[in-house]
């Protein structure tokens, strides 16, 4: 049974992380859709892009061609929305120390992903090519997420309403750490022994952290419509 201090302790860091609960609700949304509508995108472009393999390439090879612009605008519409999700996270959790480095985190993975499609992966003539630009891109987007959703779980072990969720977070950026790591090592160079299957590593990735921001935004928009409703 929680005390009378445990409860004033929840009530209070709830009127404090949603301030404004719509506004929170509406961000939420963008942790929703952001993820479905990016992976809808790149897959349908594989799909119909001739000689494109999910399996041996990464996402960022469609942004090569004649039709790169449209994974170029995948890109830059996906980034905002994770920036996006990335505050109402913050707005929806209990106020501490330092706090706003995890969403900070978050907000520059959402940058990078805008990066990723400001510096396409090709070269002047059109031909898939990581340069400078997109690799830095790249990095801060993947890294920033899985750093970004270590330190945020922190802060979501101290807040009761999220504690359930802190070792999924925390499991999960972990995992896009190694993950993106691993693929760094193992398949992107073209003498690496998983060559051929960087795709389907890079892919495995973005299984961990698209349903990980999926699940986190479905949370706050609980939290933002309980905090909305009238106290009885």
């Amino acid at each position: 049974m929680r005390t009378g201090v445990q409860l004033r302790q929840v009530g209070d860091g709830a009127a404090q992380a949603l301030g404004r609960p719509p506004a929170a609700g509406l961000l939420a949304w963008a942790g929703i859709l952001g993820p479905i509508q990016f992976t809808v995108a790149f897959i349908v472009q594989g799909l119909f892009r001739p000689g494109y393999s999910h399996v041996a390439e990464p996402v960022s090879a469609l942004t090569a061609g004649p039709t790169g612009w449209v994974q170029q605008v995948n890109f830059m519409v996906f980034g905002p929305l994770m920036i996006a999700y990335a505050i109402g996270l913050h707005l929806g959790l209990q106020r501490a120390r330092w706090g706003v480095v995890g969403p900070a985190l978050l907000v520059l993975s959402g940058v990078g992903l805008v990066l990723a499609g400001v510096f396409p992966a090709r070269d002047a003539s059109g031909a898939f090519s990581v340069g400078p630009g997109h690799a830095v891109a790249a990095v801060t987007s993947f890294l920033s997420a899985g750093v970004g959703l270590i330190v945020i779980s922190r802060r979501m072990a101290r807040d009761p309403r999220w504690r359930g969720l802190a070792t999924y977070a925390l499991v999960s950026g972990i995992t896009i750490i190694v993950l993106f790591l691993a693929t760094g090592r193992l398949a992107v160079p073209d003498d690496a022994p998983l060559h051929g299957w960087g795709g389907l590593l890079q892919r495995v990735t973005v299984a961990v952290w698209f349903p990980c921001t999926i699940v986190l935004a479905l949370k706050l928009l609980r939290v933002a419509r309980s905090a909305a409703r009238p106290a009885r």
